[in-house]
């Protein structure tokens, strides 16, 4: 089983600044399980416009990530509450 490393864009932060502390420690942890047990998870598209953006569910919040197979990075996009973060906001495409 290949080891994957989590990488964090910028607004990944300004998600978790926002957020009560215990929560957000809590999402910081299920970014690096979610990165251990890639191989382990089916990860289906968010939407068809999106189709290398998955999204993983901790209660009613979000990660959205995007793995980069090749390279072993799962690559964190946002973090927040389901509502929220679907509304007005965009989310950068893999290169």
């Amino acid at each position: 089983m290949a080891w994957y490393r989590v990488a964090y864009l910028p607004s990944v932060i300004d998600d978790l600044l926002a957020t009560e502390k215990g929560m957000a420690q809590r999402l910081f942890d299920k970014t690096k399980w979610l990165a251990s047990n890639v191989e382990n998870l089916r990860h289906e598209p968010l939407d068809a416009d999106l189709p290398g953006i998955a999204q993983y569910a901790v209660g009613a919040w979000r990660i959205l990530y995007s793995i980069d197979w090749e390279n072993h990075v799962v690559d964190i996009h946002r973090i927040g509450i389901r509502g929220q973060l679907y509304r007005g906001r965009t989310v950068t495409k893999p290169s």
